[in-house]
């Protein structure tokens, strides 16, 4: 028996409760995993929330590091003692322990603790598919990032100033530009005080930038459209905020033959060998310093409401973990 976030009905935070669970022994192709650090991530509410339907009852949360505890049939990559981290795998990481697809997981090296990467493996994939998939930043590019100051916006800032460009980032309060400037914004605008369109044609001289990487979508999409350059791509990789409505293609041939797509890292890490090349270069960036993670809030893993509770608030600057 092992001790777990559930949930039976969608909902606020309320909703989860804290349930003894049964573990299977690991079958053919699985781990078993001892969950040191859990992350937290808005994905996890809008499961709660039933905006991405799950089958119910469910456990959430799908970003975590540990050990592994044993393996079963034809798993030869892992061993037990071996320390891993998931960001990609099934639902169900609010959980003391857990089986898991060996193929989702990636070994960690000696100098990235267990904390660090319950913190970067979800978000800094998404910054990595983000910054060098999506499309390839180049030197010279600007680009604006909305939620600069959260959990992915705090990656992907800083490594798209590594990468040359200049980093104009949005966020929610005077308290968060200080944070957003010390994670590679250039500029910072604030969104509740300041038009955020207005203020980029301002600071790109009315050229607009080239990306735009939307994670809060309804409130944003529109504005976001306009801050495009021509032939410019809005990346919409979120919706914090609320679903987009449906919108007339043509705005696009309009606002100057843009480019608007919609991605997701279970796509671009649907392979074994693409999710661990792609954590090969999260974990340099990390490693070389480029990119620095700040220490998350922390939760014990019983109180997953309350951290949802302050993530829903945004209440929250970069990561938050429940400690297993």
């Amino acid at each position: 028996m092992t001790e777990a976030i559930r949930i039976h009905n969608t909902g606020g935070p309320e909703v989860m409760s804290w349930e003894e669970v049964t573990l299977a022994a690991p079958g053919p192709g699985e781990a078993l995993v001892r969950q040191h650090y859990v992350g937290v991530n808005f994905v996890d509410v809008y499961h709660r929330r039933g905006v991405y339907k799950l089958p119910l009852p469910s456990g959430l949360g799908s970003e975590a590091a540990g050990v592994v505890e044993a393996v079963g049939p034809g798993v030869t990559d892992f061993q037990p003692g071996d320390r891993v981290a998931c960001g990609t795998g099934p639902v169900g990481a609010y959980a003391e322990a857990r089986v898991v697809p060996a193929d989702r997981l990636v070994r960690l090296p000696d100098d990235i603790d267990d904390r660090t990467a319950a913190c970067i493996m979800l978000k800094g994939l998404t910054a990595q598919y983000l910054l060098l998939q999506t499309t390839q930043i180049e030197p010279g590019d600007t680009i604006l990032m909305h939620a600069a100051a959260g959990g992915v916006g705090q990656i992907a800032c800083q490594w798209a100033k590594h990468l040359g460009a200049t980093v104009i980032g949005t966020v929610g309060s005077d308290e968060k530009v200080a944070l957003a400037r010390a994670n590679g914004c250039d500029h910072v605008i604030v969104y509740t005080r300041e038009n955020f369109v207005e203020r980029v044609h301002e600071i790109t001289g009315r050229r607009g930038v080239r990306v735009v990487y939307d994670g809060v979508g309804k409130d944003t999409f529109a504005g976001s459209l306009d801050c495009l350059q021509p032939r410019g791509l809005l990346v919409m990789f979120g919706q914090s905020s609320g679903v987009v409505p449906p919108f007339d293609f043509g705005v696009l041939s309009v606002k100057g033959s843009l480019y608007v797509t919609r991605p997701t890292l279970g796509t671009y890490a649907a392979t074994p060998e693409a999710l661990r090349r792609m954590a090969g270069d999260l974990f340099a960036v990390v490693r070389s310093g480029a990119v620095r993670i700040l220490p998350p809030q922390q939760f014990s893993l019983r109180e997953a409401g309350a951290a949802h509770a302050a993530l829903e608030a945004r209440a929250t600057t970069g990561s938050i973990v429940l400690v297993a």
